[in-house]
């Protein structure tokens, strides 16, 4: 009964995708919003795209068939579903109603790649991504070929009117892809850490030595009436804006994010046997799932080692403490006599900072000690990369906020509950995919993401 209620799936979502090409101007692609206002360039944009496209093919390529097939958890998704996933994003918003020389690559993929889009019709469990040998990785890299050619000769090709409706889906669609490449790493993490082998991804990387572990300071803020989020016409997701106005008290931030060293002195003041640092759903967690510890850290002999993509070694106390829960970040917060920062406070302190620091161009995909000598002058570091920096903020619309209409109005809008909000970007995040008003948002209780903390005070 199962498999009949899955096969009729498959062709009722085959029979949605097919009315969606056939009418062009179906609210499925409606997203006349200001998501970007470039387009012009065609050149510009077929050579991002084609760049976005084999960045996913180098990540894959670390790993083998066997590798790319494993859900560890229900959160994690296989790498080649991410491959497919991606490719049926152009396929089903750009190629199938804009494109009328489009041959569609297997009716089947629009039931077994769709993610989350109920306007694009039914889709394969979530949790069972794992369970599907069948179509294999040499079958969705030939899918990857077909959806890249076909983009690469509809964007050369296409006429102005549909090159208009069609450069923000792109730019949408690239920048997709590049979540997709975080969660690649994220997810492939989690699946080797469940492997008794801990097999590694890559060789590690070297990195400087700071001579001495970041000495505690602070950089302090006014506060008064200021504005936050996006503006202007580069590329933005929806949920960065509109800007608006926000009133903040005054307010102090660390220089550093948390490092694992202080972390280290948080566990052996029994952190996490003290229920009157914890949220009561924190504390439940810690409870349920026996947390000890951030997530990857284990403790052999009175040592405390980590895992990372490049295999397991000791805790570095130089290093931005990373994997922790918003309940493990507030834990802490409370029992250094802190708080953690606002969203607004985090952008408003960060927004005259390059976009720059450790992220996934460096290629070390694990925080990094700061390699700034302890006499500099105090300073915001480490604001960008290394590791998504829990905020105080749930994950709620801006006041004027409307999504779009159709199935790309979901991509953001419909995950506002129950979840709270990360800022700065982290190690395996691609550079320019990243913006000082990005807004990452997880549920509090989530660890396999690059989350870290920075503290905050009243002034």
């Amino acid at each position: 009964m199962a498999a009949a209620r899955r096969a009729g799936e498959t062709k009722r979502a085959t029979r949605r995708l097919a009315t969606i090409n056939a009418n062009e101007g179906s609210q499925v692609l409606d997203i006349a919003l200001p998501l970007s206002a470039s387009g012009a360039d065609r050149s510009a944009e077929r050579d991002r795209f084609a760049a976005v496209r084999q960045q996913s093919e180098t990540l894959a390529g670390h790993l083998s068939p066997e590798d790319q097939a494993i859900q560890s958890m229900p959160d994690v998704s296989p790498t080649k579903w991410h491959l497919a996933h991606t490719s049926w994003f152009f396929e089903t918003f750009l190629l199938g109603p804009l494109d009328p020389a489009y041959r569609e690559f297997d009716p089947a993929f629009a039931y077994l790649f769709n993610s989350y889009y109920e306007a694009v019709g039914p889709r394969h469990p979530r949790p069972e991504r794992g369970l599907l040998s069948r179509p294999t990785v040499d079958a969705i890299a030939a899918y990857r070929d077909h959806v890249t050619a076909a983009m690469l000769r509809f964007i050369e090709t296409a006429g102005e009117a549909v090159w208009q409706r069609a450069a923000p889906l792109i730019e949408l669609g690239t920048h997709h892809e590049q979540q997709h490449q975080e969660l690649i790493l994220m997810d492939i993490k989690h699946v080797f850490s469940v492997n008794p082998l801990l097999p590694a991804y890559q060789a590690p990387r070297p990195h400087a030595v700071p001579p001495e572990p970041p000495a505690a300071a602070w950089a302090e803020f006014a506060g008064g009436l200021d504005e936050i989020g996006h503006t202007g016409p580069d590329f933005a997701f929806d949920n960065e804006g509109p800007r608006h106005k926000a009133w903040l008290e005054p307010f102090r931030l660390a220089t550093h994010p948390v490092c694992c060293g202080g972390y280290l002195d948080f566990i052996a003041d029994g952190g996490y046997r003290r229920p009157e640092l914890w949220l009561s759903e924190g504390w439940a967690a810690v409870q349920q799932q026996a947390w000890q510890a951030p997530l990857y850290w284990r403790c052999e002999d009175g040592a405390w080692l980590i895992f990372t993509l490049s295999g397991e070694r000791p805790v570095d106390p130089a290093e931005p403490v990373c994997h922790i829960s918003l309940y493990e970040a507030d834990a802490f917060a409370r029992w250094a006599g802190k708080r953690l920062p606002t969203e607004a406070e985090w952008e408003i302190a960060a927004r005259d900072l390059p976009v720059t620091g450790n992220l996934a161009d460096s290629e070390h995909l694990h925080p990094c000690p700061d390699a700034a000598s302890a006499n500099d002058d105090p300073a915001l570091r480490q604001m960008i990369g290394d590791v998504w920096e829990w905020t105080a903020s749930p994950y709620v619309a801006y006041p004027r906020f409307r999504p779009a209409a159709g199935a790309v109005g979901e991509y953001n809008g419909k995950f506002m509950s129950n979840q709270m909000v990360l800022r700065g970007g982290a190690a395996v995040t691609p550079a320019d995919h990243l913006r000082i008003t990005y807004r990452n948002f997880f549920p509090p209780s989530a660890r396999w993401a690059f989350s870290g903390l920075r503290l905050a005070e009243d002034l």
